[in-house]
């Protein structure tokens, strides 16, 4: 599978960089274009929207998600790693369908253990799924990733990167 193209769905690019969104008081995320053209491309229509480290939420296309269980099925080197991290999937998690307008409904579990009802979202597409961030783990993000910007640049240069 190429980087950025979902099992099953060879035509379908996720698109890159950074966009914003915010949940509506129903727990509606409304979906940037981008995203709403990425999902109504795909071949099945059933998204699962979970977290898998109890801080980041990612809406996965199902197919996605299948590779995924299977992963978690055979891995073998640390079962329990794996068992863990799909067990926090299952129980913030649940199977959803993006409606006419763009929407996709988080649980109020999910809503809630994130705390993302009341603050700016950040999603970026990676690896054949969407992550959601809250602002305050952006932040900590984009600050933990400006620190060696440089030195991290320089590093993949000499490793191939163009």
């Amino acid at each position: 599978m190429e980087s950025g193209q979902t099992p099953g769905a060879n035509t379908v690019e996720l698109p890159r960089g950074r966009y914003p969104g915010r949940l509506d008081d129903k727990g509606r995320l409304k979906l940037p274009a981008a995203f709403k053209d990425f999902f109504d491309g795909l071949p099945e229509k059933k998204l699962f929207v979970t977290s898998l480290d109890r801080r980041i939420a990612q809406i996965y296309p199902i197919a996605v998600w299948r590779h995924n269980e299977k992963f978690f099925h055979d891995y073998r080197d640390n079962p329990r790693r794996a068992h863990n991290v799909e067990f926090n999937a299952n129980d913030l998690g649940a199977d959803v369908e993006m409606d006419s307008q763009g929407r996709i409904l988080f649980n109020p579990e999910l809503r809630r253990e994130l705390d993302m009802e009341t603050q700016e979202l950040h999603l970026i597409g990676q690896k054949g799924h969407v992550q959601v961030l809250t602002e305050a783990l952006y932040q900590e993000r984009k600050q933990q990733a400006a620190k060696a910007a440089a030195e991290d640049v320089e590093f993949l240069e000499q490793a191939g990167l163009l």
